[in-house]
């Protein structure tokens, strides 16, 4: 089967797609605040022809997992990762998270990446070590950000779902952007698929959970990746800190790139994750 769904301990459904040979190398792929798996379609279908095992799934809430209201946080995020990761019994797996998804997978692999599940890890755009602005962090983006979000997501989601892709979040709003009214469209499309609850819920999680102790934790090879001109998650509170902050990480910066740069420049970031991973 190339698809199924795995159940949690308090019974939610998490959608996943699994490609490829079943004794290959795994790569998991962990999406974006609101999207679904459908956002590595590109990631998917190339490392699938290089030969290794792809998989991604739906965070709970997003995509075809269940609508939940309740768990939409870090570490329920990570322990249903480690539920699909049993299911499918993956061994000496490399997990790739985008945004939302890099904090996701920086709190799995820290929690449950020992024994050998986890071989290695890179974090894109990825939301570590905190977004929102405290005492410990001053270089954060003020609360106000996030309940900003949180108000136009209950005035009129359809709409805030439309702003997101067509500005900030590929770049599209920069002076001589090539814009795809396409990626816009297929936005729109994976974040209308999730529950308004859960995603509500998630803005939260990504914004205000710390993931200092968890970046300290994790010893495997973890690539940092990160756009200098992300207009979502800025690059200076993000990349180099968290880099620092492991034992074993690499920085790799694009000059001029946007958050959602694995969609915007396939290429690059496709080539330069396959670096890593035969390294």
């Amino acid at each position: 089967m190339g698809s199924g769904f795995v159940t949690t301990k308090d019974g939610v459904q998490i959608f996943y797609k699994d490609w490829g040979p079943k004794d290959a190398q795994p790569i998991v792929f962990h999406h974006g605040w609101p999207l679904s798996a459908d956002d590595w379609d590109n990631q998917m279908l190339f490392f699938l022809g290089k030969g290794y095992r792809v998989i991604a799934h739906d965070r709970r809430g997003h995509g075809r997992s269940t609508q939940t209201d309740t768990g939409n946080e870090m570490d329920t995020y990570a322990a249903d990762v480690a539920a699909l990761a049993a299911h499918l019994n993956l061994k000496n797996a490399i997990h790739v998270g985008h945004s939302t998804g890099g904090g996701e997978v920086t709190r799995y692999v820290a929690k449950y990446g020992s024994g050998g599940r986890v071989a290695k890890a890179v974090i894109i755009g990825a939301v570590p070590p905190i977004m929102v602005k405290t005492p410990a962090n001053p270089g954060g983006l003020p609360i106000e950000v996030f309940d900003g979000f949180r108000a136009a997501l209950v005035a009129n989601r359809a709409q805030f779902y439309y702003d997101i892709p067509a500005g900030p979040f590929y770049g599209f709003n920069r002076p001589g952007a090539k814009v795809s009214q396409g990626v816009i469209d297929n936005w729109w499309r994976q974040g209308m698929m999730g529950g308004t609850k859960a995603h509500y819920d998630c803005i939260k999680a990504f914004s205000e959970t710390d993931f200092t102790e968890d970046l300290k934790a994790i010893t495997v090879p973890v690539l940092v990746m990160h756009g200098d001109d992300d207009q979502i998650v800025p690059y200076a509170d993000s990349a180099p800190l968290s880099s620092k902050l492991l034992k074993n990480g690499t920085l790799k910066t694009y000059k001029g790139l946007p958050h959602g740069m694995a969609t915007t420049h396939p290429d690059i970031v496709n080539n330069d994750l396959l670096a890593f991973f035969k390294a």
